[in-house]
């Protein structure tokens, strides 16, 4: 792919800071070279110090830096930024994060005050902070300076330093690493593809409505997925969790142009409340923390490429087999690497595609790539065939002919509702863990309020009573204080 210029890249994406004039073509010096002259003389107490662009540098520090020097102003995210993990995961950083730290660091590098100073980006010895301040410095210079995911990788490792991999949300040991040279990919992918944009990025409706209270949902791919936690027959507090019944989202899904329901889990609601309302509902039901069947794949694949709006995927908690299958998609139709996807979705809806799901990707990495070559290639003659035979490339499956009903239906029976009501599952902790970690502190009750004010008023009356010897004048006092 032919290299931008920075005045080009400066057009495409949002404003970025005007100080900043390297071409992309500057990053792909020799790599030896380049890191070299990258890496400056390091400061008392600096184990690293990467130079990013002409005044940005990246630096793990032996201790925090003393603030006040004349050319060089220091920062850390490692305590404002934090990823919220279920059990082991520390990353990376979720979206709205990656759009913070991004605002932040152009509010700098465009500062009045700081526009002499050298902008230092510092983390600390804690490896999985490490990892994250690296993803995120990573995914600033791939976004706004137009980097390349291995010239960033490259520079980032040039310090002699070794970063965790990231791991999933499971509990045990960990069997699959995510890379950042993965995540840095999933970034570059995104914006190529338009998955990436953050002059349209609403940040506080993805905080919003990713909190379990709010409906826990995130958009993995703008205008066709939605991951979303799995509805209940009524809105109600499960083990911590607050369940939704299928109408909380009806006003977000059609706003949003969602036209498509597609639930893989057990029946905790009934999939007529969504039909009624001008939405097509189908189950595709599979044990939670398994993986999918051929058929439930291409069946999931053909859905999605006949539904003509939005398609709203979940699970009970809408993380491991959401993940999953809509990572087949976006190998598929994005040709992107199992690792790349599974970045991309954790990034948009942290904790998704868990254990066993990541070797599966993996294992239909070659498989999707045939198929979404295949599909394409039909296109491109243009041909009128229908989607539903496309799908496979050379099987004949189609959702409406009786053999695939039979099969399904006997997947289906492989996992009756029966597995998962019993027993906790691994939907229901990760659920119940999510919940824990973004409750918020709790508010003052109504009691507890009405008891702080006639405290206050009391105070006030005796203040004031002390101060004039008058009992009208504290009145006054306490009714403007209760009006306001």
């Amino acid at each position: 792919m032919k290299r931008k210029s920075w005045a080009e890249a400066r057009r495409r994406a949002a404003p970025p800071p005007p100080a900043l004039k390297r071409t992309r073509g500057a990053a792909s010096r020799a790599a030896g070279g380049e890191a070299e002259r990258r890496r400056q003389p390091p400061p008392a107490g600096l184990e690293t110090c990467l130079r990013i662009a002409d005044r940005l540098y990246f630096a793990i520090l032996y201790q925090k830096p003393k603030s006040g020097a004349a050319n060089t102003h220091y920062f850390c995210i490692d305590d404002e930024l934090v990823y919220e993990n279920f059990y082991a995961d520390f990353g990376p950083l979720n979206l709205a994060m990656v759009y913070r730290y991004c605002c932040k660091l152009n509010r700098k590098l465009k500062s009045f005050s700081l526009i002499r100073k050298k902008i230092i980006h510092y983390t600390g010895f804690d490896q999985k902070k490490q990892a994250n301040a690296a993803f995120l410095i990573g995914s600033y210079a791939i976004i706004y300076l137009r980097e390349s995911p291995e010239d960033v990788y490259r520079l980032i490792l040039s310090g002699s330093v070794s970063y965790l991999p990231f791991r999933d949300a499971s509990f045990g040991t960990c069997s699959f690493h995510l890379t950042l040279l993965d995540c840095f990919h999933a970034i570059n992918k995104a914006l190529q593809y338009g998955f990436l944009d953050f002059s349209t990025f609403d940040v506080d409706e993805y905080e919003h409505y990713e909190r379990a209270e709010n409906g826990d949902f995130n958009w993995i791919i703008p205008n066709k997925f939605i991951a979303f936690s799995g509805p209940h027959s009524r809105s109600k507090i499960e083990n911590g969790y607050p369940h939704h019944a299928p109408e909380a989202y009806f006003p977000y899904f059609k706003q949003k142009k969602v036209t498509t329901i597609i639930r893989l889990n057990k029946k905790l609601y009934d999939a007529k409340r969504f039909t009624d309302a001008g939405f097509e509902h189908f189950d595709l039901f599979f044990a939670d923390g398994s993986t999918p069947s051929d058929t439930i794949v291409k069946t999931f694949l053909n859905i999605c490429e006949n539904a003509e709006g939005v398609i709203a995927v979940h699970c009970k908690a809408g993380l491991g087999r959401t993940g999953t299958l809509i990572a087949c998609y976006i190998m598929k139709h994005y040709r992107m690497t199992a690792a790349e996807s599974i970045a991309w979705i954790r990034i948009n809806r942290p904790g998704s595609v868990i254990g066993p799901q990541q070797h599966f990707l993996m294992d239909k990495q070659a498989e999707l790539w045939t198929e979404g070559d295949i599909f394409r290639a039909k296109l491109k003659r243009n041909h009128k065939i229908a989607v539903t035979r496309i799908l496979s490339g050379v099987d004949d499956i189609s959702i409406n002919n009786t053999r695939n009903r039979r099969s399904i239906q006997k997947d289906i029976e492989l996992y009756s509702d029966d597995d998962e009501t019993n027993c906790l599952t691994q939907g229901d902790k990760l659920r119940a863990l999510k919940s824990k970690r973004q409750a918020k502190a709790p508010t003052a009750s109504p009691l507890a309020w009405l008891l702080a004010m006639l405290v206050s008023t009391l105070c006030s009356i005796v203040i004031w009573w002390i101060v004039c010897g008058s009992l009208l004048p504290s009145l006054l006092f306490c009714l403007d204080g209760l009006r306001t």
